[in-house]
């Protein structure tokens, strides 16, 4: 069966319905393992055991961008593909999308009081943070706003695309800007810069995030096609009343 089939819905819910059960326990098993990583890590001789709470903030933080990203294709598709799920995907990933924006911010913040002597300074990439999750607030609550689901895709759409020049700015705003952030450790041209110790339990918790993250969109987008069917109904049996 070809990729495309997919874009059928009821063909979409059979593949969640296959996928779901093998993503979720998947999910649990890199987070339980991930959790042992992150126990058996070393401290950092400058941040102590503080360093650990790095193994769900920047997972967290990837995330966080990677939901808009997903967002920002499913508006292309809703506007120039006409794909008949994008907008489903699109609306799916926004309130997975604030979670991880909002463990994001949590979690930096703890980490920043200790490191930094507060829990929040208007640093260049943590506005840019909080800007995200302003954003995904907003897109959530044109969804709620606009009750036909045509006009609310599109409007969502253009506010998502417009929204996407921020993902640069968050990405590069340590290299634009003089901020309390260090410059990427990871995602570097030349290979990572942490240490092993640290690195191993971070890419293990970021694929049990990473994991998470898909299993929940991928829920979500089952329930909001099974709720537009029941919307559906409601209508069809609305106008089949007497006297409507």
């Amino acid at each position: 069966m070809a990729l495309i089939d997919y874009a059928n819905p009821s063909k979409f819910i059979s593949l969640t319905d296959r996928l779901l059960p093998w993503l979720i326990g998947g999910a649990a098993l890199a987070l339980a393992f991930g959790v042992n990583q992150v126990f058996g890590a070393p401290e950092d001789y400058q941040q102590g055991a503080t360093v650990r709470i790095m193994f769900i903030h920047v997972p967290a933080a990837w995330l966080s961008m990677f939901g808009w990203m997903i967002m920002t294709i499913s508006s292309l598709g809703t506007l120039v593909w006409r794909h008949p799920l994008a907008d489903v995907a699109a609306k799916a990933a926004a309130p997975v999308g604030a979670a991880f924006t909002l463990i994001c911010l949590i979690t930096g913040a703890l980490w920043g009081r200790p490191m930094w002597g507060t829990y929040w300074v208007w640093d260049a990439r943590l506005t840019s943070v909080l800007v995200l999750f302003l954003m995904y607030l907003g897109v959530i609550a044109l969804w709620r706003t606009v009750e036909e689901p045509t006009r609310a895709a599109r409007a969502a759409a253009i506010l998502t695309l417009v929204g996407a020049i921020n993902l640069p700015i968050i990405k590069f705003s340590v290299d634009w800007w003089n901020t309390l952030h260090q410059p990427a450790s990871v995602l570097r041209l030349d290979g990572p810069s942490i240490h092993p110790d640290l690195l191993v339990p971070l890419l293990v918790m970021t694929l049990a995030c990473g994991l998470t993250f898909i299993t929940l969109h991928l829920a979500v987008m089952r329930n909001e096609i099974l709720r537009r069917r029941i919307r559906t109904m409601h209508l069809l049996q609305a106008q089949r009343a007497p006297g409507s």
